[in-house]
């Protein structure tokens, strides 16, 4: 596997990605019908460091870090970590995650929050807390899962 940092070439393939991931309506805020030309503002902003990872030259993962808020909150990071649904199972989650997490140092971030968690999606909870995320706070109803309707998201948060 290589993680490299992503390009205008990649575009397509992490489309392809976000196309899968978001579709079902329940663990991102993004609307299963959100346009292909809506990804460079949601994933490739110049704000973002935006990463892919390959195997056998094709694209299967994506993740973008950012800083969560500006000027004096900049300090704190926000990520994004997709893999193909294809892919699930064969670790590029875990790789993608460590690999951030080196960035994340060297761009010298201190900490690291994710907004929204929904927390209906036990996989990705279960994920971050044995990455070291805490659960900081609960947003009552603050996502509206496809399938169940109003439900709670968590903040996550960990020093890097």
């Amino acid at each position: 596997m290589v993680i490299k940092k992503a390009t205008a070439e990649d575009l397509d393939a992490v489309w392809e990605i976000f196309r899968e991931v978001i579709k079902s309506g329940d663990t991102y805020v993004f609307s299963p019908d959100t346009p292909k030309a809506d990804l460079p503002k949601h994933w490739f902003a110049p704000y973002m460091h935006t990463y892919v990872a390959e195997v056998d030259d094709e694209i299967l993962g994506t993740y973008i870090i950012k800083p969560n808020q500006i000027d004096l909150g900049s300090h704190v990071a926000n990520g994004s970590y997709m893999v193909h649904p294809k892919a699930h199972g064969q670790g590029i989650g875990k790789r993608l995650w460590e690999h951030s997490l080196e960035e994340l140092r060297s761009q010298g971030f201190k900490a690291m929050q994710f907004n929204i968690v929904v927390s209906t999606n036990t996989p990705a909870v279960n994920l971050w807390q044995k990455a070291g995320f805490e659960i900081v706070g609960i947003i009552p109803e603050g996502f509206n899962h496809a399938e169940k309707g109003l439900v709670d998201a968590y903040i996550m948060y960990r020093k890097l």
